[in-house]
């Protein structure tokens, strides 16, 4: 009995026991319903290959492909209260940010880093839509308003990816102050000289795209996200009227001049770096020089009126 136990059963269960498969081994692209790996939809930069829809990432994902060789630092931020209003809904605030803080492994909505863009200084912050809908608080606020303050001392573009789902309403009226405290840190780079650029991503809405995200000297895209200050159902529900085809997407706003491009997120790094390099040196790379005039002969009027046979 105890050879069936201890032998022949475990033998039976391993061969019909059904294999654990990791839940994270395959991303389902939400657009076109694909299966895809994960390694692969990585090195692909988590842009399907079958439709080319862009899938949100965050900053873990963003970084390696923007700064050079994929080296950088990440900023240590600034501590915000935790709960200043002692918020509860379904749940407490708290235990939101604690659950948030797990799965991300962040401590908030921004992740500021910095490093070299093309062979010169850059500080990128990343709005990770994952940790509670990218929502802007205390903490996010303090992130932007750090990445301005080392953009000034290190004398280096500011570019912000920005998603978010608007304002955090569980620190209520202190969620909106952060709108103009954003706002400032962007003045403040570009009263130094430096570029501030802003690449709004899938989705931007609410009090950020009011402040920071569309602030930029140049505003980028990428291809299909939603951005806007209300939902479309919410505008629908309010002004009683179907909305055009694509409203609040990147494309629509691109050809009514709100934005300057859009751009797939395979040629974000190398536009980066030609925008900051040309925001950064205005004045062609060589000295002008005057090309000396070409010595023509052409008689002057007096010439004219003194040669024989001219009408006096």
């Amino acid at each position: 009995m105890n050879w069936l136990n201890n032998f022949v059963r475990p033998k039976i269960r391993a061969l019909v026991r059904k294999r654990e498969v990791p839940d994270n081994l395959w991303v389902k692209c939400p657009n076109c319903g694909q299966m895809i790996h994960h390694k692969e939809m990585a090195e692909r930069q988590f842009v399907c290959q079958h439709c080319d829809h862009h899938l949100r990432i965050g900053p873990k994902e963003r970084f390696p492909h923007l700064f050079d060789d994929g080296e950088f630092n990440t900023i240590e931020l600034p501590e915000v209260a935790t709960d200043p209003l002692k918020f509860r809904d379904e749940k407490r605030y708290s235990e939101r940010l604690k659950d948030s803080r797990g799965k991300t492994e962040q401590q908030d909505a921004v992740v500021v880093a910095h490093g070299s863009l093309g062979g010169q200084p850059a500080v990128i912050a990343v709005q990770n839509f994952k940790f509670m809908g990218g929502s802007l608080g205390l903490g996010a606020a303090e992130a932007i308003i750090s990445a301005a303050k080392l953009a000034v001392l290190q004398e280096a573009p500011l570019i912000v990816f920005s998603a978010a789902g608007g304002a955090r309403m569980q620190e209520g009226i202190l969620s909106l102050m952060q709108l103009p405290r954003t706002t400032i840190a962007v003045q403040m780079v570009q009263e130094a000289g430096l570029p501030y650029i802003s690449v709004l991503t899938d989705p931007t809405t609410g009090g950020v795209t009011a402040s920071y995200a569309m602030l930029g000297d140049v505003a980028i895209a990428e291809p299909g996200a939603l951005i806007g200050f209300a939902g479309p159902r919410v505008i629908e529900n309010t002004i009683r009227e179907r909305l055009p085809e694509g409203f609040q997407r990147a494309e629509y706003l691109l050809e009514h001049g709100m934005l300057d491009m859009v751009l797939h997120r395979h040629q974000l790094r190398e536009t980066l770096i030609r925008v900051t390099d040309i925001l950064r040196n205005p004045n062609p790379p060589a000295q002008v020089v005057t090309l000396p005039q070409p010595d023509l002969d052409i008689p002057t009027p007096e010439a004219e009126a003194n040669e024989p046979g001219s009408p006096s």
